[in-house]
């Protein structure tokens, strides 16, 4: 089989020629039809994610044929979460390293990792959900407990995580508002439903929605750095801010008196377990929600991919056809 190896870090995967994996007790095999990018796939190939294996086969997100029943499935990409549906425990994995993942044209997993696809979904769109679609179902429901009427602040929209919880807080009936450093990419969102948005990086944007009287519930973030301190000044008393990331580093500047006089719960959240994920795949079935592809590109083009995503040229999902 064909499949995209990460050899070392600081240099792209190349394209190898395989043995097809053969199932182990309790395991499935799937024919892979798609696959998804992931930021996560981009930290560790250039070697900025905690206990690297190589080599590996990158890739977490997969939808493909069951081989043994010819069902279409998606495969839930955690492993090991453990027993605490509150946070994962100390043996908790994500399909794509240690573990072989999906960019390839064929991948063993165990049984209980694999679901059936949305029917609603071409294969593209559901290779799309798994680790994104989990990831922020879990941080605005799970984490944030965002409910309908709510007005709901999206902080960098574009990415894939981003967008899906755009599209799932607009699903459940919430008011939703976006930021971002593209005024393409707000309007692209706001095409897709959301009420407005805003550049981050003009001088004073918080301060000028507060002098709009806008204050939102629930917010979503993966930044961090030290424009997390401006979510503080445009949350509404009682909110709740969950994140998902920390792209820009420590969080400087954070005002404890903001906190408690707002009564602000700062939510971390990480992926999701195993009830997070039916729910996210039962609520994408449920409110026919398709997934947003940015762009999608050959197996043997996946070095492509890779700096597609680096200069942050996506909207959606970075989607790869494994068997074209």
């Amino acid at each position: 089989m064909k499949a995209a190896v990460l050899e070392e870090t600081g240099k792209d995967p190349v394209i190898r020629t395989m043995d097809i994996p053969e199932p182990g007790p309790g395991e499935k095999r799937v024919q892979l039809q798609y696959a998804a990018l992931n930021h996560r796939d981009v930290y560790i190939r250039n070697g900025q994610y905690a206990r690297i294996q190589l080599p590996v086969i990158p890739g977490s997100d997969g939808c493909g044929t069951d081989t043994e029943s010819g069902e279409r499935v998606v495969i839930n990409p955690s492993f090991g979460w453990g027993d605490d549906p509150r946070a994962q425990g100390s043996s908790y994995t994500i399909l794509g390293m240690p573990r072989n993942g999906t960019f390839a044209e064929y991948i063993c997993v165990p049984e209980d990792r694999i679901h059936a696809a949305p029917e609603h979904l071409s294969s593209a769109g559901a290779a799309a959900l798994p680790l994104a679609g989990v990831t922020a179902y879990r941080a605005l429901f799970t984490r944030a407990q965002a409910r309908k009427g709510e007005k709901v602040f999206i902080h960098g929209i574009g990415g894939g995580v981003a967008l899906f919880a755009m599209q799932f807080a607009l699903a459940a009936g919430c008011e939703v508002y976006v930021s971002s450093s593209s005024e393409q990419k707000i309007q692209d969102a706001v095409a897709l439903g959301a009420k407005d948005g805003f550049l981050y990086n003009t001088e004073g944007w918080a301060k000028n929605l507060v002098a709009q009287k806008l204050a939102f519930d629930v917010i979503v973030e993966s930044a961090g750095g030290p424009g997390y301190a401006d979510l503080l000044t445009i949350a509404a008393p009682g909110a709740r801010i969950a994140s998902y990331g920390g792209t820009r580093g420590k969080m400087d500047g954070l005002s404890p008196q903001v906190i408690f006089w707002k009564q602000l719960s700062l939510l971390g959240s990480t992926m999701g377990n195993d009830n997070d994920f039916a729910d996210m795949l039962a609520f994408v079935s449920r409110h026919g929600i398709e997934p947003v592809i940015s762009e999608t590109f050959a197996l043997e083009n996946i070095a492509d991919t890779y700096t597609y995503m680096h200069e942050a040229q996506q909207f959606g999902k970075i989607i790869i056809d494994i068997q074209s």
